[in-house]
C-alpha cells in the first residue's frame, strides 16, 4: 500500500515539496499526463474506474509504462482523493524541474507572472490560458498558491504537463528581467487601456491578488500598467478572465 500512503501524504504541500511529487486525479487529466514526457511514479485505482469506458484503456497505458498500479477499495481511494466525485484513478508524478534560464534567449517572449494569486481555480485557469495563448512561461511569485496543488492541476486540465509553469522568487525574476531586457508590465484596474499600448517583443505581464491587486514592490517595478476598458457598471473582472484578454491583446 505504498502508493496509497504516498497519495494521502501528498495532500500536503510540504510533502509535495519534500518528495518533488504531485497528484493527478480523474480520467481525462490522467490521460493527458500519460501522453506527456513527465515521469509517472504510481497509480491508485478503485472499482469506480471500471465503470468508465476509457478506464481500461487508461489502465493499460499506465501498465505499458511500467507504472506501479495499486488497487484499493472505494473507501481507501476516497481517503486519498480530493475530488467530491472521484472517478477511481489517481496518478502520482514527478514535479518537473523548471526555471527561467531556458527562456533567456527567447525572442519574442511573453511571460505571465502570478503575484500572490491565491485561488486554486483561478491559478489553474491562468496556466491553461497562458498555454493556450502561446505564453513562453508562467511564473508564480511567493504568496501564490502551490502550482501543484491538486485543485490547481485539475483546473489547468493538463496544461502543467507541457507548459512551463513554476515557482520563482522575486529576486530570480528581477534578475532575469534585467539580464534579458524583458519589460515588466502590470495589470491594473486604473491603468491605461491596453489597446493604447504597443507591447515590446520581450514582455512579462504581472497579474495580482484577487482582492489586493499587485504587491507594492511588483507595482513599483512595473515599467508600464495596462487595463481593460470596462462598462462603468462592472468594477472588475475575474483575474483569469482579465489575464486571458490581456495576453490575447499583447500576443507577440
Amino acid at each position: 500500500m505504498r502508493i496509497l500512503t504516498l497519495a494521502r501524504d501528498l495532500r500536503r504541500r510540504k510533502a509535495r515539496d519534500r518528495n518533488a511529487l504531485f497528484v493527478v486525479e480523474g480520467v481525462r487529466a490522467s490521460e493527458e499526463l500519460v501522453k506527456s514526457p513527465l515521469e509517472v511514479v504510481g497509480a491508485l485505482v478503485s472499482p469506480q474506474l471500471a465503470t468508465n469506458p476509457r478506464g481500461a484503456t487508461l489502465r493499460t497505458s499506465l501498465a505499458s509504462r511500467g507504472t506501479e498500479i495499486t488497487d484499493v477499495t472505494t473507501a481507501e481511494f476516497e481517503s486519498a482523493a480530493e475530488t467530491e466525485t472521484p472517478q477511481g484513478i489517481l496518478v502520482i508524478a514527478a514535479t518537473p524541474k523548471r526555471s527561467l534560464e531556458p527562456f533567456a534567449a527567447a525572442d519574442p517572449s511573453r511571460v505571465l507572472v502570478l503575484d500572490a494569486v491565491q485561488d486554486p481555480g483561478n491559478v489553474g485557469t491562468l496556466i491553461r490560458t497562458a498555454a493556450a495563448l502561446g505564453a513562453t512561461a508562467t511564473v508564480a511569485l511567493p504568496g501564490t498558491v502551490d502550482l501543484w496543488n491538486a485543485k490547481v492541476v485539475r483546473s489547468a486540465m493538463g496544461a502543467h504537463f507541457l507548459h512551463s509553469a513554476f515557482h520563482c522568487t522575486w529576486d530570480e525574476l528581477r534578475l532575469f528581467l534585467d539580464e534579458t531586457q524583458t519589460a515588466l508590465w502590470g495589470a491594473e484596474t486604473h491603468g491605461p487601456p491596453v489597446e493604447r499600448s504597443a507591447a515590446p517583443r520581450r514582455l512579462a505581464l504581472a497579474v495580482g491578488n484577487e482582492g489586493a491587486g499587485l504587491s507594492a514592490h511588483v507595482h513599483e517595478a512595473c515599467a508600464h500598467l495596462v487595463s481593460l476598458p470596462l462598462d462603468p457598471s462592472v468594477e472588475s473582472l475575474n483575474v483569469a478572465v482579465a489575464a486571458g484578454i490581456l495576453l490575447y491583446e499583447l500576443r507577440a
